[in-house]
C-alpha cells in the first residue's frame, strides 16, 4: 500500500484519476443526483461518466488518531484483548460501510422507453445500479424536434427511482485493512433512492443545458457480521458476531448545474443528506449508535445519441 501511494504521488494527473478509479472499487451505491426533470426522450440514448466524493461525518468521527494506532497495534498480534478498543474498531467498520469517506465514480447508460419514462444502469465499481424516471411535467421533445411550449425557461419535474444492490466491503485504507484482518468483518447492503426533479430548461428542451434541484429520501439495508479468530476476554475467546440485518432512511436534498450544446454536457452537481443509522450490535453483547450527515459533491459527462431515424 505505502509503494501504491509513493506511486500516486509521483506520477502525472491521469495516473492519479486511475488511482482514485481503483480505490472507488469500494464504493456505496451513488447518491449525486445528476439527472435533470426530463426524461430520455423516447428511442434516444444518453451515456455518462460521474465522479464524485462521498464525505460522510459519522466514520470522520469514529476514525481518530489514536483508533488507527489501536488498529496498526492490534493487527501485529497473536492475541487481541477485548476491549474499549475493540468496540471502537467495530464501529468504525461499520460507520464506513454504512457512509464511507472515499471517492465514487460510475459509468451509466440510458434509454427513453416511451415519452415520459425512461430506464437506465450504472456500474458504480463494485455496486450494480437499476434506476428509472419518470417525467410529471414539461413538453417531451428533443433539441431537433422541440416540443409545444418549449423554450428556455420551460419548467420540467419528474420522480425517480433507483436500486444499488453490493457486497459491501471496508475501503483501501490500511488501517481498514488493520482493523479486517483483526475482527474479520463482512457485510452486504441493498439501497434504495427516491430523487423529485425539478429543473429550468436552458435553450429548448435543454438544447443548452438546466439547473436541476430537488428532494431526495433514501432507505438501505445492511447485512454484517464480525468473526474475529484471536480477540479474547481474560482466557475466554469471544465469539462470532452472527449476521445482523439493519435499516435506516435518510433525507436529503441536492443541486446541479447541466451546461453543453446538444449533445455533449458537463454536470457539476452536490448532493446532501442526513441520517439516522440507527444501533447495532457488536461482539460480546455490545452495541453502537451512529447518525450524521453526508455531502457528496461531483462532477459529471453526459454524451446524448439522438434518435437519428425520428
Amino acid at each position: 500500500m505505502k509503494n501504491h501511494l509513493l506511486l500516486f504521488s509521483s506520477q502525472r494527473p491521469a495516473l492519479a484519476l486511475a488511482a482514485s478509479l481503483l480505490l472507488a472499487t469500494a464504493c456505496s451505491a451513488p447518491r449525486a443526483i445528476v439527472a435533470t426533470g426530463k426524461v430520455t426522450p423516447q428511442g434516444e440514448f444518453r451515456v455518462g461518466y460521474n465522479q464524485g466524493f462521498n464525505i460522510a461525518t459519522a466514520p470522520i468521527d469514529k476514525a481518530g488518531a489514536a483508533l488507527k494506532d489501536a488498529a496498526s497495534a492490534a493487527a501485529g498480534k497473536d492475541t487481541v484483548g477485548y476491549g474499549g478498543s475493540v468496540i471502537n474498531l467495530q464501529a468504525a467498520a461499520l460507520a464506513y460501510i454504512l457512509d464511507p469517506v472515499q471517492p465514487t465514480a460510475d459509468l451509466s447508460i440510458r434509454y427513453g422507453i416511451i415519452p415520459r419514462l425512461d430506464a437506465g444502469f450504472k456500474y458504480a465499481f463494485g455496486s450494480y445500479v437499476f434506476d428509472t424516471q419518470y417525467q410529471l411535467l414539461g413538453p417531451t421533445g428533443s433539441p431537433e424536434n422541440p416540443g409545444r411550449g418549449a423554450v428556455s425557461g420551460t419548467t420540467y419535474a419528474s420522480i425517480g427511482l433507483q436500486f444499488a444492490t453490493q457486497r459491501a466491503k471496508l475501503p483501501s485504507l490500511p488501517f481498514l485493512s488493520d482493523i479486517n484482518s483483526v475482527l474479520n468483518f463482512r457485510a452486504t447492503r441493498n439501497d434504495l433512492l427516491i430523487p423529485l426533479i425539478i429543473s429550468q430548461s436552458f435553450g429548448p428542451e435543454e438544447e443548452i443545458g438546466a439547473i436541476s434541484y430537488g428532494l431526495v429520501y433514501a432507505h438501505s439495508w445492511v447485512n454484517y457480521g464480525f468473526a474475529p479468530n484471536n480477540v479474547y476476554l481474560n482466557t475466554q475467546k469471544i465469539p462470532a458476531l452472527p449476521t445482523q440485518s439493519r435499516d435506516f432512511s435518510s433525507f436529503g436534498g441536492f443541486l446541479n448545474l447541466k451546461l453543453g450544446y446538444r449533445y455533449f454536457y458537463v454536470i457539476p452537481a452536490v448532493s446532501v443528506f442526513y441520517q439516522n443509522y440507527g444501533d447495532y450490535a457488536l461482539l460480546n453483547g455490545a452495541s453502537t449508535s451512529l447518525s450524521g450527515v453526508t455531502f457528496v459533491p461531483s462532477l459529471g459527462f453526459q454524451l446524448r445519441i439522438p434518435n437519428f431515424s425520428k
